[in-house]
Protein backbone atom coordinates (compact mmCIF):
# COMPACT_ATOMS: atom_id res chain seq x y z
CA UNK A 1 0.00 0.00 0.00
CA UNK A 2 1.38 3.28 -0.81
CA UNK A 3 2.60 5.19 1.86
CA UNK A 4 1.81 8.52 0.46
CA UNK A 5 -1.95 7.87 -0.07
CA UNK A 6 -1.66 6.78 3.54
CA UNK A 7 -0.22 9.95 4.44
CA UNK A 8 -3.59 11.69 3.12
CA UNK A 9 -5.79 9.93 5.40
CA UNK A 10 -3.40 10.76 8.65
CA UNK A 11 -3.30 13.82 7.83
CA UNK A 12 -7.14 14.46 7.45
CA UNK A 13 -7.44 12.31 10.53
CA UNK A 14 -5.37 14.54 12.49
CA UNK A 15 -6.00 18.07 11.21
CA UNK A 16 -9.88 17.12 10.76
CA UNK A 17 -10.95 18.80 7.92
CA UNK A 18 -9.63 18.40 4.08
CA UNK A 19 -8.84 21.88 3.62
CA UNK A 20 -6.64 21.93 6.75
CA UNK A 21 -4.98 18.65 5.77
CA UNK A 22 -3.95 20.51 2.18
CA UNK A 23 -2.50 22.91 4.29
CA UNK A 24 0.18 21.05 6.34
CA UNK A 25 0.95 18.97 3.20
CA UNK A 26 1.55 21.93 1.08
CA UNK A 27 -1.27 20.96 -1.84
CA UNK A 28 -4.49 22.16 -2.36
CA UNK A 29 -7.89 21.10 -0.89
CA UNK A 30 -9.04 19.02 -4.79
CA UNK A 31 -5.81 17.07 -4.27
CA UNK A 32 -6.44 15.66 -0.77
CA UNK A 33 -9.91 14.96 -1.99
CA UNK A 34 -9.09 13.26 -5.27
CA UNK A 35 -6.76 11.55 -3.81
CA UNK A 36 -8.43 10.01 -0.60
CA UNK A 37 -11.85 9.00 -2.17
CA UNK A 38 -8.98 6.66 -4.09
CA UNK A 39 -7.80 4.99 -1.39
CA UNK A 40 -10.84 4.45 -0.27
CA UNK A 41 -12.03 2.60 -3.23
CA UNK A 42 -9.03 0.85 -3.59
CA UNK A 43 -9.33 -0.77 -0.22
CA UNK A 44 -13.26 -0.88 -0.17
CA UNK A 45 -14.30 0.91 3.14
CA UNK A 46 -14.60 4.53 4.22
CA UNK A 47 -12.11 5.88 6.29
CA UNK A 48 -14.37 8.97 7.16
CA UNK A 49 -18.16 9.76 7.75
CA UNK A 50 -19.17 13.22 5.07
CA UNK A 51 -21.57 15.22 6.93
CA UNK A 52 -22.06 18.71 6.99
CA UNK A 53 -19.88 19.35 9.96
CA UNK A 54 -17.17 18.03 7.86
CA UNK A 55 -15.23 14.57 7.80
CA UNK A 56 -15.27 12.27 11.38
CA UNK A 57 -12.78 9.26 11.24
CA UNK A 58 -15.34 5.65 11.09
CA UNK A 59 -13.45 3.29 13.78
CA UNK A 60 -11.30 1.08 11.33
CA UNK A 61 -9.71 4.80 10.47
CA UNK A 62 -9.47 5.72 14.35
CA UNK A 63 -7.99 2.52 14.88
CA UNK A 64 -5.14 2.93 12.53
CA UNK A 65 -4.03 6.00 13.30
CA UNK A 66 -1.49 4.97 16.16
CA UNK A 67 0.34 2.89 13.63
CA UNK A 68 0.14 5.61 10.47
CA UNK A 69 2.04 8.02 13.53
CA UNK A 70 4.49 5.28 13.40
CA UNK A 71 4.60 4.86 9.87
CA UNK A 72 4.98 8.66 9.51
CA UNK A 73 7.78 9.19 12.18
CA UNK A 74 9.87 6.08 10.23
CA UNK A 75 9.62 7.78 6.85
CA UNK A 76 10.15 11.46 8.29
CA UNK A 77 13.22 9.62 9.72
CA UNK A 78 14.48 8.69 6.52
CA UNK A 79 13.31 12.06 4.57
CA UNK A 80 15.88 13.78 6.93
CA UNK A 81 18.46 11.00 6.72
CA UNK A 82 18.85 11.34 3.22
CA UNK A 83 18.33 15.18 3.34
CA UNK A 84 21.41 15.09 5.46
CA UNK A 85 23.67 13.16 3.48
CA UNK A 86 26.93 14.29 2.40
CA UNK A 87 26.06 16.42 -1.08
CA UNK A 88 28.61 19.07 -0.45
CA UNK A 89 26.54 22.88 -0.91
CA UNK A 90 24.48 21.96 -3.09
CA UNK A 91 20.24 20.83 -2.66
CA UNK A 92 17.46 22.73 -1.10
CA UNK A 93 17.23 24.62 2.16
CA UNK A 94 14.09 25.54 3.33
CA UNK A 95 13.86 28.28 5.98
CA UNK A 96 11.09 29.88 8.46
CA UNK A 97 10.60 32.61 9.93
CA UNK A 98 8.08 35.44 10.16
CA UNK A 99 7.19 38.97 10.04
CA UNK A 100 9.77 41.87 10.03
CA UNK A 101 12.41 39.51 10.86
CA UNK A 102 12.13 37.46 8.03
CA UNK A 103 11.55 40.29 5.43
CA UNK A 104 14.56 42.74 7.11
CA UNK A 105 16.86 40.51 8.71
CA UNK A 106 16.80 36.79 7.57
CA UNK A 107 15.70 37.63 3.65
CA UNK A 108 18.95 39.56 3.13
CA UNK A 109 21.31 37.17 4.73
CA UNK A 110 20.29 34.29 2.44
CA UNK A 111 20.06 36.20 -0.31
CA UNK A 112 23.84 36.76 0.44
CA UNK A 113 24.31 33.19 1.41
CA UNK A 114 22.90 32.22 -2.24
CA UNK A 115 24.96 34.25 -4.30
CA UNK A 116 28.15 32.95 -2.81
CA UNK A 117 26.85 29.15 -3.41
CA UNK A 118 24.75 29.11 -6.72
CA UNK A 119 23.82 25.48 -6.12
CA UNK A 120 21.85 25.76 -3.28
CA UNK A 121 17.98 26.32 -3.44
CA UNK A 122 16.74 28.66 -0.79
CA UNK A 123 13.55 29.29 0.08
CA UNK A 124 12.06 31.43 2.85
CA UNK A 125 8.66 30.88 4.72
CA UNK A 126 7.76 33.78 6.19
CA UNK A 127 4.57 33.02 7.65
CA UNK A 128 3.03 33.43 11.66
CA UNK A 129 2.60 29.71 12.51
CA UNK A 130 5.13 27.46 13.82
CA UNK A 131 6.12 25.08 11.48
CA UNK A 132 7.00 21.84 12.63
CA UNK A 133 10.68 20.88 11.99
CA UNK A 134 10.36 17.00 12.59
CA UNK A 135 7.93 16.86 9.55
CA UNK A 136 10.19 18.54 7.71
CA UNK A 137 8.06 21.67 6.50
CA UNK A 138 11.43 23.49 7.02
CA UNK A 139 15.12 22.81 7.41
CA UNK A 140 16.36 26.05 9.85
CA UNK A 141 13.77 28.47 11.92
CA UNK A 142 14.39 31.62 13.14
CA UNK A 143 11.96 32.33 16.02
CA UNK A 144 11.11 34.94 19.51
CA UNK A 145 9.69 32.19 21.48
CA UNK A 146 11.48 28.40 22.55
CA UNK A 147 11.22 25.23 20.32
CA UNK A 148 9.15 22.79 22.18
CA UNK A 149 10.46 19.95 20.07
CA UNK A 150 13.06 17.55 21.87
CA UNK A 151 15.02 16.43 18.86
CA UNK A 152 16.18 19.54 17.94
CA UNK A 153 18.97 21.88 18.36
CA UNK A 154 18.57 25.53 19.82
CA UNK A 155 20.35 28.25 19.37
CA UNK A 156 20.51 31.85 20.77
CA UNK A 157 21.58 34.08 17.75
CA UNK A 158 20.91 37.89 18.42
CA UNK A 159 19.21 40.20 20.32
CA UNK A 160 16.37 42.60 19.50
CA UNK A 161 16.40 45.91 21.01
CA UNK A 162 12.79 48.09 21.17
CA UNK A 163 11.62 51.31 21.67
CA UNK A 164 8.75 53.58 21.55
CA UNK A 165 8.14 55.69 18.81
CA UNK A 166 5.71 58.27 17.11
CA UNK A 167 5.34 60.77 14.19
CA UNK A 168 5.83 64.42 14.45
CA UNK A 169 2.47 64.75 13.38
CA UNK A 170 1.04 62.92 16.48
CA UNK A 171 3.06 65.20 18.46
CA UNK A 172 1.54 68.30 16.79
CA UNK A 173 -1.79 66.89 17.82
CA UNK A 174 -1.59 64.70 21.00
CA UNK A 175 1.43 66.70 22.58
CA UNK A 176 4.21 65.09 24.15
CA UNK A 177 3.29 61.89 26.27
CA UNK A 178 3.21 62.21 30.09
CA UNK A 179 4.97 58.67 31.89
CA UNK A 180 4.14 59.27 34.97
CA UNK A 181 0.75 60.08 34.39
CA UNK A 182 0.68 56.70 32.72
CA UNK A 183 0.68 58.64 28.98
CA UNK A 184 -3.29 59.46 29.91
CA UNK A 185 -5.10 61.21 26.45
CA UNK A 186 -2.74 59.30 24.42
CA UNK A 187 -3.12 55.87 21.60
CA UNK A 188 -0.90 53.31 21.06
CA UNK A 189 -1.03 50.36 18.48
CA UNK A 190 -0.19 47.05 20.11
CA UNK A 191 0.13 43.57 18.86
CA UNK A 192 -2.65 41.18 18.56
CA UNK A 193 -4.07 38.89 20.94
CA UNK A 194 -1.62 35.59 20.31
CA UNK A 195 1.00 38.06 20.64
CA UNK A 196 0.10 39.93 23.64
CA UNK A 197 2.62 38.54 26.19
CA UNK A 198 5.57 39.59 24.15
CA UNK A 199 8.49 41.80 25.78
CA UNK A 200 7.54 44.31 23.73
CA UNK A 201 3.58 44.53 24.20
CA UNK A 202 4.36 44.12 28.16
CA UNK A 203 6.73 46.80 28.29
CA UNK A 204 3.98 49.14 26.43
CA UNK A 205 1.30 47.85 29.37
CA UNK A 206 3.98 49.19 32.00
CA UNK A 207 5.10 52.48 30.40
CA UNK A 208 1.37 53.54 29.07
CA UNK A 209 -1.22 51.95 31.01
CA UNK A 210 -3.74 54.79 30.29
CA UNK A 211 -3.20 54.98 26.83
CA UNK A 212 -5.82 54.16 24.45
CA UNK A 213 -5.41 50.96 22.31
CA UNK A 214 -6.67 51.64 18.75
CA UNK A 215 -5.17 49.25 16.76
CA UNK A 216 -4.24 45.80 17.50
CA UNK A 217 -1.90 44.05 14.39
CA UNK A 218 -0.38 40.70 14.00
CA UNK A 219 2.70 42.04 12.60
CA UNK A 220 5.27 45.23 13.35
CA UNK A 221 5.86 46.18 9.69
CA UNK A 222 1.49 47.55 10.39
CA UNK A 223 2.09 49.15 13.85
CA UNK A 224 4.92 51.34 11.98
CA UNK A 225 2.97 52.22 9.48
CA UNK A 226 0.09 53.63 11.30
CA UNK A 227 2.87 55.06 13.72
CA UNK A 228 4.22 56.62 10.58
CA UNK A 229 0.23 57.83 10.06
CA UNK A 230 0.27 59.93 13.19
CA UNK A 231 -2.20 57.60 14.18
CA UNK A 232 -0.90 56.81 17.43
CA UNK A 233 2.54 55.37 19.34
CA UNK A 234 4.05 52.20 18.82
CA UNK A 235 7.01 49.84 20.12
CA UNK A 236 9.01 48.60 16.99
CA UNK A 237 12.71 47.15 16.33
CA UNK A 238 15.02 49.85 16.84
CA UNK A 239 16.14 48.62 13.50
CA UNK A 240 13.16 49.54 11.83
CA UNK A 241 12.25 52.82 14.19
CA UNK A 242 15.55 54.54 13.86
CA UNK A 243 15.47 53.87 10.08
CA UNK A 244 12.07 55.76 9.03
CA UNK A 245 12.77 59.34 9.15
CA UNK A 246 9.06 59.75 9.32
CA UNK A 247 9.11 58.55 13.68
CA UNK A 248 11.19 60.04 16.71
CA UNK A 249 12.01 57.43 19.34
CA UNK A 250 10.78 58.63 22.61
CA UNK A 251 12.94 57.97 25.83
CA UNK A 252 10.03 56.19 28.67
CA UNK A 253 11.89 55.85 32.40
CA UNK A 254 11.77 52.24 31.98
CA UNK A 255 14.70 50.99 29.52
CA UNK A 256 13.29 49.23 26.73
CA UNK A 257 12.95 45.31 26.02
CA UNK A 258 15.10 43.06 24.28
CA UNK A 259 13.80 39.73 22.13
CA UNK A 260 16.45 36.94 21.89
CA UNK A 261 15.85 35.45 18.18
CA UNK A 262 16.33 31.92 18.86
CA UNK A 263 17.75 29.46 15.96
CA UNK A 264 16.52 26.14 15.46
CA UNK A 265 17.50 22.78 13.07
CA UNK A 266 16.54 19.12 13.34
CA UNK A 267 19.30 17.16 14.72
CA UNK A 268 19.58 14.70 12.01
CA UNK A 269 19.97 18.21 9.66
CA UNK A 270 22.64 19.97 11.65
CA UNK A 271 25.87 18.07 10.45
CA UNK A 272 24.51 18.31 6.84
CA UNK A 273 27.10 20.48 4.81
CA UNK A 274 24.81 22.83 2.92
CA UNK A 275 22.91 23.07 6.33
CA UNK A 276 26.29 23.63 8.71
CA UNK A 277 27.69 26.00 6.19
CA UNK A 278 24.24 28.44 6.48
CA UNK A 279 24.35 28.01 10.06
CA UNK A 280 27.57 29.15 10.34
CA UNK A 281 27.30 31.93 7.82
CA UNK A 282 23.98 33.07 9.29
CA UNK A 283 25.25 33.26 13.07
CA UNK A 284 28.56 35.09 11.73
CA UNK A 285 25.98 37.90 9.40
CA UNK A 286 23.79 38.19 12.93
CA UNK A 287 27.04 39.13 14.91
CA UNK A 288 28.47 41.38 12.61
CA UNK A 289 24.76 42.89 12.64
CA UNK A 290 24.56 43.22 16.52
CA UNK A 291 24.93 46.83 17.23
CA UNK A 292 22.29 47.40 14.41
CA UNK A 293 19.69 45.00 15.86
CA UNK A 294 20.37 46.31 19.58
CA UNK A 295 21.89 49.80 19.36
Amino acid sequence: MDWDDLKIAFAVARHGSLSAAARALRTTQPTVSRRLDGLERRIGVKLFERSAGGLSPTPLCAALVDGLQRMEEGALAVERRIAARDTGLQGAISVTSLDWLGDYVIAPIMARFGALHPLVALELLNEPRLFNLSRREADVAFRFVPFEQEDLVERKVAEIGYGLYASPAYFDRRGEPDFAAGCAGHAVVTMYDFAAKSVQATWLRTIAPEARVILRTSGLTSQMAAAAAGAAMAVLPRLLGDANRGLRRLDPPLPAPLHAVRMGVHADLRDSPRIRAFIDFTVAELKAQARELNP
